[in-house]
């Protein structure tokens, strides 16, 4: 998918070694973007450096940032990188995140405590810097797009520590399309249902609870990290530019299937 849509622009995803951060990095590298790569570290570097790869063949210039995104450290590594790199920074994709399923009632407090930060924390740090980035630079303003997730909406069994952190995200984005507006700052979320990635492979190896979701999804399918691409460079784009705290799902119609 390639439509010149972010031509000249630099765009930062966090979480982009694999996965869902991975295909809107280098769709955002197809379409004239410059990408600033953030991954966690030694064990996702050989993965980070497939992914600058592949941007590198559309021409794109990269930078890559490693650290935990739970670190607030790491939010100011990923603008001053990107700043030193090229400048300034047009777009963010906050996209990190862990979803390690896991039984209520035994829930261990410190795996509550690392989804809270991972996952909400490490979104708010990025968003603070990013933005405040975008609010000084010349001409001022910008695109934030969070990676959200049907769990916003509806919850999961397994998931009492994941959904409330996916709540919040989109909760966040509304609320700084709000304070971010006036800066010319959108924000907006996309919500996947289930995409099949490295965080979700092991739970979706069971073959009943697959066919389950493959039923629940009126297009009979689940979904790519490529389905996410589209929708986040939507936002990111100025094919959206009216459009700010609103929230898109991406999840081949379950959030409607009741039956």
């Amino acid at each position: 998918m390639s439509y010149g849509l972010l031509k000249g622009k630099v765009v930062a995803v966090t979480g982009c070694s694999t996965g869902i951060g991975r295909a809107i990095a280098i769709g955002a590298a197809k379409n004239g973007a410059n990408v600033i790569l953030h991954h966690l570290g030694d064990s996702t570097r050989k993965d980070i450096e497939g992914v600058e790869a592949e941007c590198s063949k559309f021409g794109a210039k990269t930078v890559i940032v490693p650290g935990d995104i739970a670190l607030e450290s790491t939010a100011t590594a990923i603008v001053e990188a990107g700043v030193s790199a090229f400048s300034r920074i047009d777009v963010l994709v906050s996209n990190a995140g862990i979803c390690p399923f896991h039984t209520f009632l035994d829930l261990p407090h410190d795996l509550w405590k690392r989804v809270q930060d991972v996952n909400l924390n490490g979104a708010f740090y990025a968003v603070q810097a990013v933005a405040n980035q975008m609010a000084k630079q010349e001409p001022k303003g910008g695109a934030i797009v969070a990676i959200s997730s049907i769990s916003a909406l509806m919850g999961g069994g397994e998931q009492c520590h994941y959904t409330p952190t996916k709540a919040g995200i989109k909760s966040l984005m509304e609320s700084c399309a709000i304070a971010l507006g006036p800066l010319g700052i959108r924000c907006n979320s996309v919500l996947p249902g289930t995409i099949e990635t490295d965080i979700n492979r092991e739970d979706l190896s069971n073959p009943e609870k697959r066919a389950d979701q493959v039923r629940r999804a009126p297009l009979g399918r689940l979904g790519e990290p490529e389905d996410l691409v589209g929708p986040a460079l939507f936002f990111a784009s100025d094919l959206s530019k009216y459009c700010t705290g609103a929230s898109v799902l991406v999840d081949g119609g379950m959030a409607i299937s009741l039956q």
